[in-house]
């Protein structure tokens, strides 16, 4: 395919999304076990937000904020998955360029709407555990709305400028970007200029965003465990801090692969650019899959009422 499109001009009308780099002969292949993650991810998190909407005794806080996190696995993976899928099926490699800038504010904005509902999450457990008497009366269903809406407006705005300033540079080199999807850095490392105000940028927001949430997931689960340690029995403290399991379980499963990626993104040189891209890949699909089995498993009124509906549906 001709990359002639991305020379002479200062942006080029769509950009190559070449895939896994040097794993081209293997893409249909590989396409099998995320084409079953997003699968599962997918009908898993809608599952999710039908059975809290269908239960009316799970109308509270707690499960409110469970469907902000699958509406926005739903929208993150989406927002990914499709065009990753096509590149590897039918070599539908080509994507317009604004259609490009706006799968990149999609993919770091949802991420960071993630990481922010986690701490909105753990502020929920706070209360429940700190204040119990209070919880209804202070995490009421117009706060909880707020919050979500809040968490939103952050990472947006945020997040917004990163697109905004990669188009401003000129692509006059190549159009073929090195990833499955318009991933920030893959972007704009194409660019034809001094982008260290793109790069400076993406470290600000990804400290301001995720950096700010992880201290304030620290800094509410320390005063949890201090709380749950001031009880007077070991059954009391077990059974207080097993209503945390799901919640910290999640976002293990989300800040590890995470931070583990930047870490070999930064320092990884030798690492071969396919494992790079295959695993920013698997930190995108893991916790939107992950999130609905682990809610499903651990938080038994939800297993109840799957189990219920699935058995009632048979009959």
């Amino acid at each position: 395919m001709s990359h002639s499109n991305a020379t002479g001009s200062p942006n080029p009308s769509t950009f190559i999304l070449l895939g896994i780099p040097g794993l081209e002969a293997a893409h249909v292949w590989i396409s099998i076990p995320f084409s079953v993650m997003y699968a599962i991810a997918f009908f898993g998190n809608l599952t999710i937000m039908f059975i809290v909407k269908m239960e009316p005794s799970l109308h509270g806080p707690m499960y409110y904020f469970l469907c902000m996190l699958a509406a926005t696995d739903v929208v993150q993976s989406t927002s990914t998955v499709p065009k990753m899928l096509s590149i590897f099926w039918f070599n539908d490699r080509e994507i317009n360029f604004s259609a490009c800038l706006t799968q990149m504010f999609f993919i770091h904005c949802f991420l960071a709407v993630e990481s922010g509902i986690f701490v909105a999450m753990a502020l929920d457990r706070y209360v429940a555990i700190c204040n119990p008497l209070r919880h209804s009366t202070i995490l009421t269903t117009p706060i909880v709305s707020k919050i979500g809406l809040a968490m939103l407006l952050r990472c947006g705005l945020i997040t917004l400028p990163c697109p905004l300033l990669a188009r401003q540079w000129p692509y006059c080199r190549t159009n073929v970007i090195l990833h499955t999807c318009c991933e920030h850095t893959a972007v704009v490392s194409l660019a034809c200029t001094d982008i260290r105000i793109s790069s400076y940028y993406g470290l600000f927001a990804a400290i301001l965003l995720m950096g700010l949430d992880v201290l304030s997931i620290v800094v509410s689960y320390t005063l949890i465990l201090r709380a749950i340690f001031s009880l007077p029995t070991k059954d009391a403290r077990l059974k207080t801090f097993g209503t945390c399991g799901s919640h910290l379980c999640a976002i293990l499963a989300f800040y590890i692969p995470c931070f583990f990626s930047v870490l070999t993104y930064r320092f990884g040189h030798n690492v071969a650019l396919y494992f790079h891209v295959l695993f920013a890949n698997v930190c995108l699909l893991l916790p939107p899959m992950l999130n609905p089995i682990i809610y499903g498993v651990r938080t038994k009124q939800i297993h109840d009422r799957l189990l219920h509906f699935l058995i009632h549906k048979g009959t």
